[in-house]
């Protein structure tokens, strides 16, 4: 089996950021101790595309990236230096935009079912000409204002929109040409309710290919996968939302055969807590959510909980649990956002395992369409995970099921015979297409249910509210921390673990900045009560999470902030929407950045508060970092996360990184510098390089996993494990702030395996010449540190 990198370096390429860029980037990357360059999507993707993920040709490498030449070169560099790449990929959509910019679209809108790629994509013909929905609110109006450009080869014309015409069709008004199509342009507002091809959640510019179909798969993955046989420093592939599949585990079995066993699998799959990926699946493991669950949870204060709580309910007026709300987000999606999915569904079970009454128990006859629909929806909500991946040779994760239609029966009891019907449905004949698009859409559901909407809304410390998260349970006990690790080492050791990424709501420094506030509950809710009386915001909740984003990522400017509040209240959907937009509310959410900045004694008062929890999340930041990448599983770092980075969710975490201040840091720190934790953020730098570096060129240390129990009057403050047999331990310090006001470490030792002396700290960068060092001293220049024995 191929050598795992010690670590990767996750990249995100765009015409901004391209192959040249990269390889310039080669030489830090490898100093670093970085093993593997992890590459967001580098197929040719919409113009001006900053994630990838939109591709338009699986046929082409990105000319804005640098094309295959761009690329080939990239790898030369790559493999001279001693690391691989992996490859990020996108098999469940491609973007549709632009059409002109999308062949496979381009030909399915000029030839309708006739295309030779009308297979390609999920498509209900029988439901008629393919609806676009590109137009303005007043379809009617807009529809006026269709043009037909002139030139050899006519098109449709929407403003700056683009449309093929089909052969013969041209004559007349744009109107009769719209018309005589194989697709009607339609207002955007009927895309949720009336949509006529599957697509990526909501966004209807992303629409689903049948990847589970030979020749589907054969056209998106030709060029992945000869780059793949072509270069062996292409260490692997990571497949972008599996859970989109009709059959994720047959997919990823095609793509093992196709890939050979010692290629690096990887998956975007979040885990419920517990959850393990399925066992059918011939993967190596995650992308790493659940990991960052754990490693930032443990720094979180469990006895913050009930005043963090008490305060929530108190502000909003509300005392509603997680579940409750995530709940009430599930089902606004099924009965707002994704009503066309939900139709669809139905409509399959009628014409498919509805039909057999023996099956079902149900006769569909005495069923109206609108208890059906209902049924449906409340079947997709009860899922306690994303879905289930029942086929008819495999039935994993029925359990999912069974709890889904549970709890679909306590709350819609009338609905009982109806949901019987369609559970018997899915496991009786799960190979139906009502039983595909039934588990394909409640990953839909729970994604846009919980992340992009509960995440939204639930605020009592949104360090919880992060992807793989659970906001309801508060924070990671040690014990609960050792046992994932053990469990990941002994399961899934060629995993991959994250703090940050370009999904996550907030990067990992953020994140550890604001579990502070769980150590010092009562000071912060004193101050957000003050602060919204001066500066309120339109909806309560948001003022929660308004308050923590500006305090965790301090300083910020008003237009970031302006920014990333506008896309929260959006998600939240509670006083506007991306649908619904409120312009008042909108303009006073927009105007509120830049008149908090304005006040200048509130400013004083929030740089003071910032400047007292800045330390302590220093100090979780470097323990998060530490635990992460000496821990099991292979370690990523996000772009630019070496050093102190407090960004929030998309676009702002994919902002510009400046390398050249992370290369002349890392330069210092190779000539002796011993940074202090300052907000300069080298201590982190030096952190990431001493464990990558230490994976990368000891690798024999990193296997196994055992806890290492400390003893002493502030234990609790301190979490860590061995590695190596013994050989290497990593510790880090936890709750810094309740730590200091108890009067910081005494007696408190840390015993270490094997009772030797002979340590070496790679951090400090001294001999620890003790078999129980004391923890004030271990850990008086940083609060962590990674041990290891001479080899």
């Amino acid at each position: 089996m191929n050598r795992l990198p010690g670590s990767t370096y996750r990249l995100q390429f765009s015409d901004r950021h391209t192959f040249t860029d990269a390889r310039a980037l080669t030489g830090y990357l490898d100093r670093l101790g970085i093993g593997a360059l992890y590459a967001s999507p580098l197929l040719a993707s919409g113009t001006g595309s900053n994630h990838g993920y939109d591709v338009v040709d699986p046929g082409v490498v990105s000319a804005e990236r640098g094309g295959e030449d761009g690329l080939r070169a990239l790898l030369a560099t790559l493999h001279e230096r001693g690391l691989t790449l992996l490859l990020d990929i996108v098999p469940n959509h491609v973007g549709v935009a632009r059409p002109a910019e999308n062949p496979w679209w381009w030909d399915v809108l000029t030839h309708g079912p006739a295309s030779r790629w009308a297979g390609h994509f999920d498509v209900d013909w029988g439901a008629g000409p393919l609806l676009l929905p590109v137009l303005d609110a007043d379809e009617a109006g807009a529809l006026e204002k269709l043009t037909v450009s002139d030139g050899p080869a006519p098109e449709l014309r929407y403003f700056e929109h683009r449309f093929p015409i089909a052969p013969g069709t041209g004559e007349g008004s744009a109107q009769e040409v719209h018309e005589r199509q194989h697709y009607r342009l339609v207002s955007w507002r009927r895309g949720a309710a009336e949509l006529t091809y599957r697509r990526f959640f909501d966004v209807s510019d992303l629409a689903a290919v049948r990847v589970e179909d030979e020749q589907v798969f054969a056209d998106t993955h030709a060029t992945v996968l000869r780059l793949l046989r072509e270069h062996e420093t292409i260490i692997g592939l990571r497949v972008d939302h599996p859970d989109g599949l009709s059959d994720p585990g047959g997919y990823l079995r095609r793509l093992r055969s196709e890939i050979g066993p010692w290629k690096w699998l990887l998956v975007e799959k979040i885990l419920g807590v517990g959850e393990d990926l399925p066992a059918s699946w011939p993967v190596d493991g995650s992308t790493g959510y659940e990991a960052l669950r754990e490693v930032c949870g443990v720094f979180v204060d469990p006895d913050g909980a009930g005043l963090l709580t008490q305060f929530a309910a108190e502000h909003t007026g509300e005392k509603r649990s997680a579940h409750a709300i995530e709940d009430d987000g599930r089902h606004l999606v099924v009965e707002q956002i994704l009503v066309a999915e939900v139709r669809r569904i139905a409509d399959a079970f009628r014409a498919g395992p509805g039909a057999d009454a023996g099956l079902t128990g149900v006769d569909l006859t005495s069923v109206t369409a609108a208890d059906l629909h209902d049924a449906v929806a409340e079947f997709l909500c009860g899922f306690p995970v994303y879905r289930s991946y029942l086929t008819p040779e495999i039935a994993e994760g029925r359990d999912a099921a069974d709890v889904a239609v549970a709890v679909a029966r306590t709350r819609r009891p009338e609905l009982g015979p109806v949901l019987t019907g369609l559970y018997r449905g899915l496991v009786g004949d799960p190979g139906s297409e009502y039983a595909t698009r039934l588990q394909q859409t409640s990953g839909m559901v729970t994604a846009k249910g919980v992340e992009d909407t509960a995440f939204y809304r639930y605020n009592r410390l949104v360090a919880l509210n992060e992807v793989g998260g659970d906001p309801a349970r508060f924070g990671v006990s040690v014990a609960e921390f050792h046992a994932g690790l053990a469990h990941r080492e002994a399961g899934r050791s060629r995993t991959m673990t994250t703090l940050s990424t370009h999904d996550t709501k907030r990067s990992e420094d953020v994140r550890a900045r604001l579990a502070v506030l769980a150590e010092r509950p009562a000071d912060w809710a004193d101050r957000v009560r003050r602060w919204s009386v001066r500066h309120p915001l339109p909806d309560r909740s948001l003022e929660l999470l308004a308050w923590q984003s500006l305090v965790g990522a301090w300083p910020i400017p008003a237009d970031r902030l302006a920014g990333y509040l506008g896309k929260a209240s959006k998600e939240a959907k509670l006083v506007t929407s991306h649908v619904d937009a409120v312009a008042d509310v909108d303009a006073a959410i927009a105007d509120w950045p830049a008149a908090v900045l304005a006040d200048t004694e509130l400013v004083e008062e929030i740089e003071a508060f910032v400047a007292g929890i800045a330390g302590p999340g220093r100090s979780n930041s470097l323990g998060q970092k530490l635990l992460q990448i000496a821990g099991p599983g292979v370690p990523d770092v996000y772009q630019g996360t070496e050093l102190f980075e407090y960004s929030l969710v998309d676009p702002d975490n994919r902002r510009p990184v400046d390398f050249g201040v992370r290369d002349r840091l890392l330069e210092r720190i190779d000539a002796g510098w011993q940074p202090p934790v300052d907000a300069e953020g080298a201590a982190k730098l030096l952190v990431t390089a001493a464990a990558a570096r230490l994976r990368r060129y000891r690798p024999e240390l990193f296997t196994g996993y055992g806890p290492v129990p400390v003893q002493g009057a502030a234990a609790e403050h301190a979490v860590a494990f061995s590695r190596g047999g013994g050989a290497l331990v990593a510790v880090a310090t936890r709750l810094p702030e309740r730590l200091d006001r108890r009067g910081g470490w005494g007696d408190t030792t840390l015993p270490l395996p094997g009772g030797f002396t002979d340590w070496h700290d790679m951090i400090a960068n001294r001999p620890v010449g003790s078999a129980a060092p004391r923890l004030g001293e271990l850990l008086a220049r940083y609060p962590v540190a990674l041990l290891v024995r001479p080899a």
